[in-house]
């Protein structure tokens, strides 16, 4: 069902009053906080997909029912099968149009470029999405790309309006999710739009330059990517290796860029911040243009110096940290996926939707699980809950894979203690542990 944003914050204020009246939303308020009442699971991007469940094996029924919001569009069956010819394993698709669109839009940037320098290509980015002749299939867009033609590409993921100044989406499409049978049900996945499409930048990009001969000097144009084969943020790989692999696959059917095939060095981020490092002065050492990633809005902070003081471009399919928006990277990092600030509005409505009277905001500690739960936490008090009615709590996600599990033990008490109807879990493979936590405490897990 497709909700319009207007439409989102009159339910969120809606429900603000009737919180405020004290009569919750669609509950009833007569419940002592000293019971124990069922709590209602919620989840985000980081663990709203089918991988999510493989974390929980014999105990993945403690999923069902569990709801929750990820930056989605709905994706044409077309776009699926051309994924699945890349990966016929394909189960999630999760940043997999954004992925795809990160490539297509750094390809065509660097045609229009005429040159594969990333400064050039970091200049033309923008632009690539605003105010030319809209194309989308990477054909039509490489065909006027190289007769020096301003093109305004429309992907998968980027449908509405193009990127902002600070080179990130100025709209976006969330699905909000639900578990079911321990998988996503997709008959009960429901979308929203947000954002506003007159945030889209008005700049000008440099001239196109328009290509003569059948290839550049410059050129192959060289992609690395910085994604998470492993690591916390590991089941989201797949579908991000998919639509890049796609993207490329597609770019040189239509006869690469600057005369040539693109190229793409294969590069892990780990979810960890030495490896990404790693990775990211390997890419160097290899003369990469543009690196794909980082997956996790925390690896691309510790990245981005290294990547800027190299010169290259940053471009990721999936960082969310609103913080990120002004981040000092010298014009060279951008982002497929909008910031939380978007995410945040969205979320606060599904779970109010339920009518919570006590909500636990669990999330990882670092830049992505402490900012999205920042916005959370705002968009809930804007709807009327008072500050003695949301709980925060962080947890440290596991250095590496050699560390030690995750203890949430004392936080599932604190959670019962408290007595939260409602848990938001903010993280990745590794929030699995929240929830067996709670479950393991003895608090019930409404399904």
């Amino acid at each position: 069902m497709l909700v319009s944003p207007g439409s989102r914050v009159a339910a969120l204020a809606a429900c603000g009053a009737l919180l405020l009246a004290g009569a919750g939303c669609g509950t009833d308020d007569s419940k002592e906080a000293t019971t124990t009442p069922q709590v209602r699971l919620y989840g985000t991007d980081g663990n709203m997909t089918n991988a999510y469940a493989v974390e929980f094996k014999e105990r993945a029924d403690l999923l069902d029912g569990m709801k929750g919001t990820t930056p989605l569009t709905p994706l044409p069956d077309s776009f699926k099968n051309r994924l699945r010819s890349v990966n016929s394993k394909l189960t999630d698709y999760l940043y997999s149009a954004e992925s795809y669109d990160a490539v297509m839009i750094s390809a065509l940037a660097a045609q229009l470029a005429g040159t594969t320098e990333p400064a050039a290509i970091a200049k033309q980015i923008v632009g690539v999405t605003n105010n030319g002749q809209r194309c989308e299939k990477p054909a039509d867009c490489l065909r006027l790309a190289r007769d020096g033609r301003d093109i305004e590409y429309r992907g998968v993921s980027l449908n509405r309006a193009g990127f902002t100044d600070a080179g990130e989406p100025a709209t976006a499409s969330y699905a909000t999710l639900t578990f079911g049978q321990q998988k996503i049900d997709d008959g009960k996945t429901e979308f929203v739009g947000a954002g506003d499409d007159s945030a889209a930048s008005t700049k000008n990009p440099p001239r196109p330059q328009r290509q003569r001969g059948a290839r550049a000097h410059s050129a192959p144009l060289v992609l690395g990517g910085l994604l998470p084969r492993t690591g916390d943020l590991a089941l989201a790989y797949p579908p991000l290796a998919a639509g890049a692999a796609l993207a490329v696959k597609e770019i040189n059917a239509a006869g690469g860029v600057l005369g040539e095939d693109v190229v793409w060095v294969d590069g892990d981020d780990g979810t960890n911040p030495s490896v990404a490092k790693a990775t990211v002065a390997k890419h160097i050492q290899e003369g990469v243009h543009v690196i794909i990633g980082a997956g996790a809005s925390g690896i691309s902070r510790a990245v981005l110096p290294d990547v800027v003081a190299a010169g290259l471009v940053l471009f990721s399919p999936s960082n969310t940290d609103a913080g990120l928006t002004a981040v000092e990277d010298k014009g060279l990092y951008f982002r497929t996926a909008p910031p939380d600030s978007l995410q945040g509005r969205a979320l606060a409505d599904v779970i109010l939707r339920d009518g919570p009277h006590r909500i636990a905001l669990v999330a990882r500690k670092d830049s992505y699980g402490e900012g999205l739960q920042e916005n959370v936490r705002a968009e809930l008090e804007r709807a009327g809950l008072d500050g003695d009615r949301v709980k925060l709590l962080t947890y440290e996600p596991p250095a590496d894979a050699k560390a030690p599990p995750l203890d949430f033990t004392a936080g599932a008490r604190e959670i019962k203690a408290y007595g939260a109807d409602a848990v938001l879990v903010i993280g990745f493979g590794e929030s699995a542990q929240v929830i067996r936590a709670l479950a393991d405490s003895g608090v019930q897990i409404q399904h």
